[in-house]
């Protein structure tokens, strides 16, 4: 991979700022208790103290938010971002210790389930083709916005130590993870885990599993696609990953292939760590989840 001349270097950062930015819009928030019997959240309860949380803002689509009170007066914040499939999850597994926020930018998951007149790639979310035909103006930058937006909500809850957060995710939520790390980066991230992300070196991934199937049929040239998704390739924010880092990758994942997130561990310069799960393909896991934990244990 090469090394990013300063002109490149300006451009991640001026992207990063102007994401952030995005983000500091005010918005108005509608709090509902879950339901545990919807079919598209799994089903475990923090003592009825979860949430989900609507953001709304002018000119924006309005987007869910699940929020997972710490049981602790005073705890960190950790932000979760969905995987390409735009579920809900929640973990009541860390809420000992922090204040979670699964955050489902765009709309795209409700609390009656998905909207599906957004899921128009082939019943998926089209973020990604929509990132490219923009030329990187929207999809992933709308995205990460709606990240953005959460955060700062988040901040403002009384439990929540303001002005440090973590995120994790898995899969399109781990390149999610470290991209929000990066535009946080300076601004309160305190560390990240990311698991099979996505996002991670197109160069390298050459069309290979979700690198291939959700580019989309687009009549842009390779040069303009390339440079369309340059912002959003973590690869591009090493110079921006000041934090710890840990990445895990499946062994039988060939939706993110593990040599791009191998090729991304080798250029850190931060505390980090790499875990290969063999006998892991794509998807959530346990493994991941617990791995997750034990680092926002040591710093978060």
């Amino acid at each position: 991979m090469k090394k990013l001349t300063k002109a490149e270097q300006d451009r991640i950062d001026n992207f990063c700022d102007a994401v952030f930015a995005s983000g500091q819009v005010d918005c108005k928030t509608t709090v509902t208790r879950p339901d545990p019997f919807e079919p598209f959240i799994y089903p475990f309860q923090n003592l009825g103290q979860d949430r989900y949380v609507k953001f709304e803002a002018d000119g924006r689509v309005p987007f869910y938010g699940y929020w997972q009170p710490s049981f602790r007066k005073q705890a960190p914040l950790l932000i979760h971002t969905p995987a390409y499939g735009s579920e809900m999850s929640m973990h009541p597994e860390l809420t000992d210790s922090f204040n979670v926020l699964h955050v489902n930018p765009l709309g795209l998951c409700t609390l009656d389930g998905w909207d599906k007149s957004k899921m128009t790639f082939g019943g998926m979310s089209p973020v990604l083709p929509d990132t490219i035909s923009t030329d990187g103006k929207g999809g992933y930058f709308d995205w990460l916005s709606c990240v953005a937006m959460a955060v700062k909500w988040a901040w403002g809850q009384d439990n929540v130590i303001p002005d440090r957060v973590g995120f994790f995710g898995t899969s399109q939520g781990g390149g999610a993870a470290l991209l929000m790390g990066s535009i946080f980066s300076g601004r309160g991230t305190v560390c990240v885990a990311a698991d099979q992300p996505f996002l991670t070196n197109f160069e390298k991934a050459a069309g290979r599993g979700a690198y291939g199937s959700l580019i989309g049929k687009h009549d842009k040239t390779q040069a303009e696609i390339n440079d369309a998704l340059f912002n959003y390739d973590t690869m591009y924010h090493l110079h921006r990953f000041n934090f710890p880092i840990l990445l895990s990758a499946g062994g039988k994942d060939d939706t993110c292939p593990p040599d791009t997130i191998e090729s991304l561990f080798v250029q850190l310069n931060n505390s980090k760590s790499y875990t290969l799960f063999k006998h892991l393909p794509h998807g959530y896991s346990r493994e991941a989840l617990n791995l997750a934990k034990a680092w926002f244990l040591i710093y978060g």
